[in-house]
């Protein structure tokens, strides 16, 4: 059985532990540090890198050389041995594993999806999505448009309603109050807020989260709701969200956030 369990590292992010049969991956090793002291003296098989941003890159080097392993990520990124891409598809601990381009935060960006058969046949997908889409939110758009932000947001969101969603940041709470300022009358949004603020102030980790959960909670994937489109649109000076696109009003709500 597959154990997937979160490193803390920097301020804030996760570098993802995975575990199965004695067999040891991380994702996005910020910091090599914190992984070489949660792995002790068992060895380290690979990293998977989704994206070129230091605080998911900086312990490559340090891990390479310390396991002598394998670093699968985007070919841009210096220290990836084996590089992925869209499209790709491989075994990973003995799991059928997925590549998929995910462009907006950065144009590298990748999602690793591992899909775990269970004893009665079905599938558990585990999804890596780095910081495209958060619990409640999504990442700045650095080097991508909003247009391709929303596309790869829309084409996670078609994966398996009981996908589970390993972002790469402790995000949450400041995510659920700005989804809570945009959308008030989203009774799941101020459960998820008040079940996160109990996590957070007993130092828990809020993740992961699913594609169910953020369907139902994350703004930035609800543009099509009528309280969202209004929101975007007051905050574009408008009175109503008519004539406004999807991908303006998800423009909207992201510079909203930029400054939230």
């Amino acid at each position: 059985m597959l154990s997937v369990t979160p490193i803390p590292a920097l301020n804030d992010n996760y570098i993802w532990h995975l575990e199965k049969d004695g067999e040891h991956w991380v994702v996005d090793p910020g910091e090599a540090e914190p992984v070489i002291k949660t792995l002790g003296e068992a060895p380290l098989s690979g990293i998977l890198i989704t994206h070129h941003h230091y605080d998911h890159t900086g312990g490559i080097k340090t891990l390479h050389k310390h396991y002598e392993c394998p670093v699968f990520g985007p070919e841009s990124i210096k220290g990836v041995t084996n590089p992925i891409a869209d499209g790709d598809t491989f075994l990973l601990l003995g799991l059928p594993t997925e590549v998929r381009g995910i462009p907006g935060h950065t144009l590298d960006h990748l999602a690793i999806i591992l899909k775990e058969e269970s004893a009665s046949g079905s599938r558990q997908p585990h999804l890596f999505c780095g910081d495209t889409l958060f619990a409640a939110g999504c990442g700045r758009i650095f080097e991508g448009t909003p247009k391709q932000m929303l596309n790869s947001l829309q084409m996670l969101t078609k994966l398996p309603k009981h996908t589970l969603v390993y972002c790469a940041h402790e995000y949450t709470l400041s995510n659920l109050r700005f989804a809570h300022t945009v959308e008030p009358g989203n009774t799941a949004v101020s459960e998820r807020l008040a079940h996160t603020q109990t996590l957070r102030q007993s130092g828990e980790p809020t993740l992961p989260s699913s594609i169910s959960e953020e369907l139902a909670t994350n703004p930035f994937l609800r543009c099509q709701f009528p309280e969202v489109a209004q929101s975007g649109a007051h905050h574009l000076g408008r009175e109503t969200p008519e004539e406004l696109s999807e991908v303006e009003i998800f423009s909207s709500l992201r510079d909203w956030k930029d400054h939230f």
